[in-house]
């Protein structure tokens, strides 16, 4: 199991880069940079790459919608040749809201598209002459469309890499399924290791079509880290109720909130359901009331050494390849350390 940890998307990129090292002395071996309508990531990961040596940089996610594939592609490679081959491609689908709202494309077809932007990827990775007809992209423009001059093109410069880790956040049954088929690794958001067994089909799936060239799935999922007195834990786990509300109960309209059918999945039903209709009335606080309390306790690494040894367990039980930590406490990079003792 490897340790893994995210920066902020926002602050003084300096700061990063310089926390980004101690991250990676201490022993962290996967960083990931969030996209929303933020500043982009890709100019962040390019900074840390030339401010660290060894942990994997990633993209936690980068919006299939907002470039087109081939860009995606290139920008991957780009990204992997100044970090030495360290880079990680973390896709997703994000959310009408934002796709739609931000971005101003429609969002359709998110399945068919992030399956066909991983295979464009790949054809770019290994400078092969791009011509791809799919349901959703055709490269070159077909006939009728444009000036009709287009051409299958390559790359010109030669990836680090012909194959760049493809990482995908999904959470629907089929995303899952095709994740699990084509991806190096999945980012369950809102994982929980204890009802891990309600994906067990939708992996089983795509592992049993993964092509046999392809490495092991990895699983990025964890919590809050922090080795600490019951009282703090308590706060330490009520700290992810307003984060867990806003996106079971606000992060996408009735019907097209993944994170609420995800709870609804876990046997949240009511709460899921009060929360949604509380927070979209506009009573936050009441709709973080509901969030279950064995869910923060489930995906909390908090309390005493015992119990946070046993989440990290429960983690590794479900699956999970690498464990993502957000440490708490006065001394988070002496605390990474001992985790990192553990799980090596």
């Amino acid at each position: 199991m490897k340790l893994s940890t995210g920066l902020g998307y926002t602050g003084d990129p300096k700061q990063a880069a310089r926390r980004a090292k101690d991250l990676e002395a201490a022993g962290i071996d996967m960083i990931w940079v969030a996209e929303l309508y933020s500043f982009d990531a890709v100019s962040i990961l390019g900074y840390l790459a030339a401010h660290t040596e060894r942990a994997e940089l990633a993209s936690g996610i980068l919006p299939i919608y907002s470039r087109t594939p081939t860009l995606t592609a290139m920008t991957a490679a780009g990204l992997d040749a100044v970090s030495g081959g360290r880079f990680v491609l973390g896709l997703g689908t994000s959310g009408p809201q934002v796709i739609e709202g931000w971005h101003g494309v429609p969002y359709d077809k998110p399945l068919t598209r992030t399956r066909e932007v991983i295979d464009i990827c790949r054809l770019v990775w290994k400078r092969e002459r791009v011509a791809y007809d799919g349901e959703a992209y055709h490269l070159p423009l077909p006939e009728g469309q444009g000036t009709g001059l287009g051409k299958p093109l390559k790359i010109i410069n030669h990836p680090v890499r012909d194959s760049i880790p493809i990482y995908i956040a999904s959470l629907g049954p089929k995303n899952v399924e095709m994740t699990a088929q084509l991806a190096d690794g999945w980012l369950p958001a809102f994982f929980h290791p204890d009802k891990a067994d309600i994906w067990k089909a939708d992996l089983d799936r795509g592992l049993a079509r993964r092509d046999s060239s392809l490495e092991p799935l990895q699983i990025v999922a964890g919590g809050t880290l922090s080795i600490c007195d019951e009282d703090t834990a308590r706060k330490l786990r009520d700290a992810a109720r307003p984060m867990t509300a806003l996106y079971v109960g606000g992060m996408g309209a009735k019907g097209r909130n993944f994170y609420n059918n995800v709870f609804r999945r876990y046997g949240y039903e009511d709460e899921a359901e009060r929360i949604q209709n509380l927070y979209l009335s506009g009573q936050k606080s009441e709709a973080e009331a509901l969030v279950p309390d064995d869910y923060l306790a489930a995906t909390a690494l908090v309390g005493d050494e015992g119990r946070v040894r046993e989440r990290i367990q429960a983690y590794r039980d479900a699956g999970v390849t690498r464990l993502t930590v957000n440490p708490v406490g006065d001394d988070p990079l002496a605390l990474i350390e001992k985790v990192k003792s553990w799980v090596s």
